[in-house]
């Protein structure tokens, strides 16, 4: 079938996260692509049902659809809240699910695809997958563990089929252009990560005192908690650090770390906040860190989203150099980076910044203008120049 490019396209993009209500504070960014793309394009997000999500629904102009994978409503516990993985090694009889989740995902791509003029599968595992095993042509999108993990045994083999079969891939960081191009060295790769909303996300949120911390510094980290995300270590190097710490998210490791943050009586934990929650909150914030590490081996970052929300807010940005987060951070310039797992790095430039104000403020302005290059107004435009070009290039 001849497909006419000059009109409005039917994009479906599919994904594992994905808010299950416009208020949610599951991660929003496949949500927030979604919608700017709708400057373009009509878009349709398919995701995995939950006990509390609608079946369809329309959400700033995207059409929401939400398949069901188990007869037992209360029992699609698979992916909300969090990811698939950290659900499955909170509770590992979860694991039974993933069949049922990966054959509904197959079943309703099948039933729905002849709808789209193109599909972007969202995560190597298992969306890329699934993919592979329809008709339609696809862009497929990797991010971070999707991107480093699994690459061998059965896994790895499908995988490759995925990737192989792909009118075109596209990764949120260089280092995961690196990972698939050391096995799949012909493959065609795109490096943009994911948007910001740089209007959502702004210094003007600032509100002072928004703590009511008096004189005391804020440093703030946002994100799930979970081994890869390295809190551990920013704690361990509060014990060094003369403000306050607060810690937004939640995750399997969250009565560990607030244990071992007990004894410092100077770190909060807030739980899991909304979009105009997280907002003012980091505005309102000193400092952000994002302090993650290399686990199983080769499993890093993508380039956390968080960090990208935290630079639009104003926010000096101290991170490890790790995965895809020097993509965004340049050491010096909009924040530093340090090594993994290094605690007293962590409070060295944390310290460093808090008695030299005029360079906080510096680094401030400059993450600022990094995060402005990533609003989604500019990411959404670049995404649909890659998807056009993948179905102009199938018909030439």
């Amino acid at each position: 079938m001849n497909i006419n490019i000059e009109k409005r396209l039917n994009i479906l993009i599919t994904a594992s996260t994905f808010p299950r209500s416009i208020n949610d504070t599951e991660p929003r960014f496949i949500y927030d692509l979604a919608k700017a793309l709708t400057k373009y394009c009509n878009v349709t997000v398919l995701a995995p049902s939950g006990p509390d999500c609608k079946k369809e629904e329309e959400m700033g102009g995207v059409k929401v659809i939400r398949y069901r994978y188990f007869p037992i409503k209360r029992f699609e516990s698979l992916c909300y809240p969090g990811a698939i993985i950290p659900r499955i090694k909170e509770k590992k009889m979860r694991a039974i699910l993933v069949p049922f989740l990966v054959f509904s995902q197959w079943f309703t791509l099948r039933k729905i695809e002849r709808r789209y003029d193109i599909v972007n599968p969202h995560w190597i595992i298992p969306q890329g997958i699934v993919q592979s095993f329809c008709r339609s042509k696809y862009v497929l999108t990797g991010h971070g563990g999707d991107v480093t993990t699994m690459n061998t045994g059965i896994v790895g083999y499908l995988k490759k089929r995925a990737l192989k079969r792909a009118n075109l891939v596209t990764v949120v960081s260089t280092n995961g252009k690196k990972v698939l191009q050391s096995y799949l060295p012909e493959l065609e790769i795109v490096v943009r990560p994911m948007g910001c909303d740089t209007k959502g996300f702004h210094p003007k949120k600032r509100e002072e005192n928004f703590f009511n911390q008096g004189e005391k510094a804020i440093l703030i980290f946002v994100g799930r908690l979970v081994e890869i995300k390295g809190v551990k270590y920013l704690i361990e190097a509060m014990q060094w650090i003369d403000a306050l710490l607060y810690i937004v998210g939640e995750g399997p490791q969250r009565v560990e770390l607030e244990e071992m943050a007990m004894p410092l009586d100077k770190i909060f934990f807030l739980g899991k906040k909304t979009h105009d929650e997280l907002s003012k909150i980091l505005a309102s914030s000193d400092i952000f860190i994002s302090p993650s590490i290399t686990i199983n081996k080769n499993e890093k970052e993508g380039v956390p989203v968080s960090i990208m929300e935290a630079m639009a807010s104003g926010l000096p940005v101290i991170a490890s150099n790790s995965g895809g987060i020097p993509d965004l951070i340049v050491d010096g310039k909009n924040g530093y980076l340090i090594e993994e797992k290094d605690s007293k790095g962590i409070a060295d430039k944390i310290n460093y910044l808090l008695d030299d104000r005029d360079t906080l403020v510096e680094l401030g302005k400059n993450a600022f203008k990094t995060a402005i290059t990533y609003d989604y107004s500019c990411i959404a435009k670049e995404y649909y120049g890659f998807i056009k070009s993948s179905i102009e290039n199938e018909h030439n």
